[in-house]
């Protein structure tokens, strides 16, 4: 039986329909960072009964998990056959809490935590910083060990190459530029740039990990505007995911997918303009 996890975003995670569609046996790592699953948990932090803020309840769970350090336990304890990668949510700052790392994600801004007195000395570390490579780098080797080091190594390793789309495909066919992106409100973001980190990512989890399959599909990279998330430059139009479930089924995860698709409105858009 196929047991699939997925440590990375929401252009794997969208490979399968909302509810009927196979991804009810998925394990799903989200909202997090490799740095940032190593880290201890945040000291003192309570998460709410309640949902807080405008927060629904997988953004809640993804963003809990994340400050308390659970995803490499569940991970483990899910004894996958395929884990499959994706660094996509690599683009969030991270904060120092203590000893601790979170990561600064729009779900973290809006849950209001951040007035918690346990974050009231937090430390910002840029996501494109040399401190937050170094520590993304030092999480990376980790991973590795965990990997070689627990039943994870059973799991066939699959690294979904992924950047971000620098045009989008509108409805006549014809392609426009995006423009004005923001990694959470107000906080601009230079495609170009994410993409060299991206690759540099890539390459440094490449050489660190064993040996690993590839799904790229970046000849298919375009942005939908009328992807059911919204417009992103990683909300990409159907031919992208129709490319990258047929080189999951030549690597044997056709069983994967079935059912059909069920979608319903996510708040993990960032602002775009189109040229």
């Amino acid at each position: 039986m196929l047991k699939i996890a997925i440590v990375g975003s929401c252009i794997t995670r969208d490979l399968w329909p909302i509810r009927g569609g196979g991804a009810e046996h998925l394990l799903y790592i989200s909202r997090t960072s490799l740095a940032s699953l190593f880290a201890p948990p945040v000291a003192g932090f309570k998460a709410s009964r309640k949902l807080p803020g405008d927060l629904h309840a997988h953004e809640h769970a993804a963003l809990v998990a994340d400050l308390t350090k659970t995803a490499l336990g569940r991970l483990i304890a899910f004894q996958p056959t395929h884990i499959i990668f994706d660094f996509i949510d690599e683009r969030f700052d991270l904060i120092g809490v203590g000893p601790s790392l979170a990561v600064r994600s729009a779900e973290l801004e809006r849950s209001g935590y951040l007035g918690q007195s346990n974050f009231r000395n937090a430390r910002p570390i840029a996501r494109r910083s040399a401190a937050c490579e170094r520590l993304w780098t030092d999480a990376a080797g980790a991973f590795a060990a965990l990997v070689r080091g627990t039943e994870l190594s059973r799991a066939v390793l699959i690294l979904h190459a992924a950047q971000w789309a620098t045009e989008q495909r509108l409805a006549d066919g014809s392609l426009a530029a995006i423009r004005d992106v923001e990694i959470t409100t107000g906080r601009p973001a230079d495609i170009g740039a994410y993409n060299g980190l991206l690759e540099r990512q890539e390459a440094v989890f490449r050489e660190r990990m064993p040996p690993m399959l590839m799904l790229d599909a970046s000849s298919m990279r375009l942005a939908d505007p009328a992807h059911q998330w919204g417009l992103s430059p990683f909300h990409y139009v159907a031919d992208y995911y129709d490319e990258v479930r047929r080189q999951m089924a030549d690597l044997g995860l056709g069983a994967a997918f079935s059912g059909a698709s069920d979608a319903r409105p996510s708040s993990d858009v960032p602002s775009v303009r189109a040229a």
